[in-house]
C-alpha cells in the first residue's frame, strides 16, 4: 500500500477541450452583441434591438459559461 501521488495536471485533455470550447463561444457571443450603434448621436438607429443582439447572443453566451462549468465540473477519463 504506497501511497504515491499523482503529478500531473489538474485537468485532462478533454476537460481543457471543452473550457477553450466554452471560452470561444463567449467571446463570439459578445461580438454578436456588440455594435448597432447609429453614426450621429441624435438619431435613433432601430438595428439596436435586432434579434441578434437580443436573443441570438445572449442564449450562445449562456450556452458557452454551461460549456465552461461542464468542462470544470467532468471527471477527467481514468488512464489504464
Amino acid at each position: 500500500m504506497s501511497n504515491e501521488k499523482k503529478e500531473g495536471f489538474a485537468f485532462g485533455k478533454e476537460n481543457y477541450m471543452f473550457l477553450i470550447g466554452g471560452v470561444v463561444l463567449v467571446i463570439i457571443g459578445f461580438m454578436l452583441m456588440s455594435g448597432g450603434g447609429s453614426e450621429d448621436p441624435t438619431k435613433f438607429n432601430p438595428e439596436i434591438f435586432s434579434t441578434r443582439r437580443i436573443t441570438v447572443a445572449p442564449i450562445l453566451i449562456l450556452i458557452g459559461y454551461i460549456v465552461v462549468l461542464w468542462g470544470i465540473m467532468k471527471r477527467p477519463k481514468a488512464e489504464a
